[in-house]
């Protein structure tokens, strides 16, 4: 299945943060840290939104692009047995480069 995102809005492949685990092997519960955004590779994103005058304000964002964004930006989609989260484009902090 595809996912084509309306209007401003980005679809996201959130990239999976790296498990500590001990010297005898354990997984240690990771917390993320205040402050530390989440990373993603853009999947799809949307045409842009319309401005009060008409026009379409282009998105900034392109498929393929690495973006920091909040942990608790957008909603968790599942498509395919992947999760994804689909954010506005107005909370995406940084196209990484």
């Amino acid at each position: 299945m595809t996912m084509k995102p309306l209007a401003d809005r980005v679809l996201i492949k959130v990239e999976k943060e790296q498990e500590e685990k001990t010297a005898g092997g354990l997984v240690l519960a990771t917390k993320n840290p205040a402050g530390v955004p989440a990373k993603g590779t853009v999947v799809a994103c949307g045409e842009g939104k319309y401005a009060t005058n008409g026009t379409r304000i282009p998105m900034q964002v392109k498929v393929g692009d690495t973006v920091l964004f909040s942990h608790n930006a957008g909603q968790m989609v599942k498509m395919d047995g992947e999760e994804y989260t689909m954010v506005y484009e107005s909370e995406i902090m940084a196209i990484a480069e």
